[in-house]
């Protein structure tokens, strides 16, 4: 077996669902997605062609509840989909994360007959950004007058309904808090047609994900489509995916996307080197010493943090299976796993990017577009180094406020 390929042996324990193998079906359309990377990042959207093999295959509802006709696929399973699209093209991957935890983390709080209204559909699908600037949710009778601007809408172009989470702002200016004490943000979700868009996704990588800018000017959203996510007494669907809080859970599956991406550096760079005698070089790159050990340390490495991902995440599946919720002990080690795993992936795609020389920075080389799109990948929140100090915090029993767990 060529290393290349070594990554696909394991797979998660709950693959297979009624004689479909997801994980395999993902891999499936690996050939597809490469052959159409270049058109998704001119487009800076999905091209209809992927789009399509991604309905057909189901994969937006991969978490959402089975009472709403999804999948509920387990979170090890779930991050496994996501690093075999990535092999393909990052941005694919990226989009099906964000518009899988997006669904499933707001049908938990909302009504189940709007959310089956929502999202009972296979080419249903929901996309929303994080808050630029100031904005508000005014409650008013029935709802609330939502205003502001939002970026980073990843999956915005193909997504009929956007979210946004706003501040709940009283008439008279004074910020709303929640049983908390602390002030709170309301999710709403509304009909794309209804925001502005605003077309300004320009960034270094991922560009297939059309994370466009919209915004809001005093919109009416019912209180049926406005939601507080991550209240688990406030939940409506109860499974154990519900257990996670979103951060989590976007957090496995861009960790699944970085290990793709670095993946798919991974087996092109085995491909160059089999094939190419560097000019400096006296012997085929294949037969260098050199090249040889960094190839087979940075496949163990990889396969290392991929075994760590999803083992930490099959572990705390089934804590939250048995107990019906997860400790702080569980959240705080899928955090360090994501965490760490983002991060061991980028390194092992700069070294992929580093050791092809020159013919990495050619447009007409895939090493550059996915080169790119690591790098991107790789200054998400879910990467910052900040998170292992509040893991660390944790294991040393400082007290602290924990955060994104």
């Amino acid at each position: 077996m060529a290393v290349a390929e070594l990554g696909a042996l394991e797979l998660p324990r709950d693959a297979a669902m009624s004689g479909s193998d997801p994980v395999a079906r993902a891999r499936a359309l690996v050939p597809l997605l490469d052959a159409a990377g270049p058109a998704i990042e001119a487009a800076r959207e999905l091209t209809p062609e992927v789009l399509e093999a991604l309905y057909a295959n189901d994969f937006f509802r991969l978490l959402t509840p089975a009472s709403l006709g999804g999948a509920a696929l387990s979170l090890d399973t779930f991050a496994a989909i996501t690093e075999a699209l990535a092999v393909g093209d990052a941005s694919v991957g990226w989009c099906v994360n964000q518009g899988n935890v997006s669904v499933m983390s707001s049908a938990t709080y909302l009504d189940p007959e709007v959310a089956h209204r929502f999202f009972s559909d296979r080419r249903s699908g929901l996309a929303w950004g994080a808050r630029h600037g100031r904005a508000r949710a005014v409650p008013v009778a029935g709802g609330y007058r939502v205003t502001g601007s939002w970026d980073f809408a990843s999956g915005s172009r193909h997504a009929p309904l956007l979210g946004a989470h706003v501040p709940v702002v009283l008439p008279d200016g004074m910020l709303r808090n929640g049983p908390n004490g602390k002030p709170e943000d309301v999710t709403v979700i509304f009909p794309k047609e209804q925001a502005r868009i605003i077309g300004d996704w320009a960034s270094l990588g991922l560009r297939g994900t059309g994370s466009d800018t919209y915004e809001l000017d005093g919109l009416f959203v019912p209180d049926a489509h406005a939601c507080f996510r991550d209240r688990l007494d406030e939940r409506r669907q109860h499974g154990t995916i519900t257990a996670f809080t979103s951060h989590l859970c976007y957090a496995a599956g861009f960790a699944g996307v970085a290990l793709g991406a670095a993946r798919g550096l991974l087996n092109q760079y085995v491909a160059l080197a089999r094939g190419k005698t560097a000019r400096a070089g006296a012997q085929p790159m294949a037969e260098n010493h050199c090249i040889q050990s960094e190839v087979a340390q940075l496949e163990a490495r990889l396969r290392a943090s991929r075994m760590y991902l999803l083992g930490t995440l099959r572990e705390a599946w089934e804590e939250a299976e048995a107990a019906k919720t997860l400790s702080l002990d569980a959240r705080m080690a899928v955090r360090l796993a994501t965490t760490s795993v983002m991060r061991d992936a980028t390194d092992v795609s700069v070294a992929c990017y580093r050791a092809a020389g020159t013919t990495a920075v050619l447009e007409s080389n895939p090493f550059e577009r996915r080169f790119r799109d690591a790098m991107c990948a790789s200054q998400h929140l879910q990467a910052t180094p900040w998170h292992l100090e509040m893991v660390g915090r944790h294991l040393l029993g400082v007290p602290q406020v924990a955060a994104f767990v």
